[in-house]
């Protein structure tokens, strides 16, 4: 993946996550709110490794 699909892909994982943790919550779930959670931690790893990506990238276009 590219980072920037990394990005994206990570914010999707993010809003979904929460969304589920938001459900398992309002619905007394905790194995919902559990993999929202999860889900959640995923998409912000998605995230930091996209804009580590971004990183490398920089230095490497700069030499």
């Amino acid at each position: 993946m590219g980072s920037m699909s990394d990005k994206v892909a990570g914010k999707a994982n993010e809003v979904a996550g929460k969304v589920k943790q938001a459900a398992g919550k309002a619905t007394d779930n905790n194995r919902m709110r559990a993999e929202g959670t999860a889900q959640e931690a995923k998409g912000k790893a998605q995230v930091a490794v996209g804009k580590a990506k971004d990183k490398v990238k920089g230095v490497v276009d700069r030499m």
